[in-house]
């Protein structure tokens, strides 16, 4: 429950975060008069002129309500617009908004960070980890339980940072950030720790004959015990650790990527830009348009597929891989850069690659950052 948690957590704040950017709902009501609450400027209108905050302040529970809910939806006219073209029109809705037609659409980098933590908030409720748990060896429980001891440490001298630094914005937040990812780690941990002293019971139970261990079955990892040796320490132990202890190590994978997707669209760029670079007109701001719409389209698909998996329909799925992606990417292109069929094809075909390349790429990375 408290993943599920912890990922509406993050939706939320995405939501949010998504608000912000794309610049929220404006205020209805015509002039104000008086002076603004955050600056003291004399209001002339909806907004302050001087610093842009809205001139109507509300103080109720119910307008939070309204703002957390907008925040989390995030799907005002805007939204209904701008769905159906990005699934159906994807390249319209990408060459309107390259073209300055911006007001009636959401913006992509709103709607890719909107839909990527949507995509991860529903991975957590469709997916679940396997028992796959290794006994393993008191040396491997001491070195889990001495980190542990170390998460606790960094977990209470991080509550009492964020207990100094209360009233200052920029220290707090640092502080609250920090605190959130002891806790992560502590709480990693704490499981890891669990499950081998589970597991270390059921076996001493079986094999002194004093009961049976649970009918669940428990994956042995094959790994154990084998050293890996590629000839640089640091990496050794980083693989080491991973087959140690393969939960924590996907548990940190999974945050590390949510929280670096973003880094998916500058490892694009330069893919997309070597596709166009002899046409004129064409900027590198509309490739990244064109990533942020196309990565967007993509996370609501592997929702769809996701949502599939809990009713096994893994044929409808497949077929959703293998068609839709090539599909959505030749319309995308066609429209977008206004090219003809041969020239969309090509690209398609490119395109497919760069895509496979951009991933592995990405997974090196997040693998790279969470291994350090």
């Amino acid at each position: 429950m408290s993943d599920e948690l912890e990922a509406a957590g993050a939706l939320a704040t995405a939501g949010m975060v998504a608000g912000r950017v794309d610049g929220g709902a404006a205020p209805q009501g015509g002039s104000h008069h008086g002076a603004c609450a955050n600056c003291g400027a004399t209001l002339t209108g909806a907004f302050c002129q001087a610093c842009g905050q809205p001139a109507h302040v509300h103080r109720s529970l119910l307008h939070l309500t309204e703002e957390m809910l907008h925040g989390v939806l995030h799907f005002d006219t805007k939204g209904w617009r701008t769905l159906p073209l990005l699934v159906f029109r994807p390249g319209l809705l990408t060459r309107r908004y390259i073209d300055g037609q911006r007001q009636r659409h959401v913006s992509p980098l709103a709607l890719f960070l909107f839909t990527v933590f949507m995509m991860f908030f529903v991975f957590s409720l469709t997916t679940h980890a396997p028992q796959s748990v290794s006994t393993g060896s008191a040396g491997d429980r001491a070195e889990v339980a001495e980190a542990l001891e170390k998460a606790d440490a960094a977990v209470a001298s991080a509550q009492a940072k964020l207990g100094r630094v209360q009233g200052q914005a920029d220290e707090a937040g640092d502080a609250q950030d920090e605190l959130t990812d002891a806790r992560v780690e502590q709480k990693a941990l704490r499981a890891a720790l669990q499950a081998m002293d589970a597991v270390a019971a059921g076996a001493s139970a079986a094999s002194a004959g004093q009961g049976s261990v649970s009918s669940a079955p428990v994956w042995v990892n094959p790994l154990r015990g084998k050293s890996p040796n590629t000839g640089h320490p640091r990496l050794d132990a980083a693989i080491q650790r991973a087959v140690d202890n393969p939960e924590l190590t996907l548990y940190k994978l999974k945050n590390t990527a949510y929280k670096f997707s973003f880094m998916l669209v500058p490892i694009s760029l330069p893919f997309l830009w070597l596709m166009f670079f002899w046409r004129r007109g064409i900027a590198v701001y509309d490739h990244a348009v064109f990533a942020l719409y196309s990565l967007s389209f993509m996370s609501l698909l592997f929702i769809a597929i996701a949502l599939l998996s809990t009713v096994h329909a893994s044929g409808v799925a497949i077929a959703l891989v293998l068609v839709v992606p090539p599909l959505h990417m030749a319309m995308q292109l066609r429209e977008t850069y206004r090219l003809g069929w041969f020239s969309t094809a090509w690209r398609t075909l490119a395109l497919l690659t760069v895509t496979a390349i951009v991933f592995a790429l990405f997974l090196l990375f997040i693998v790279a950052v969470t291994m350090s």
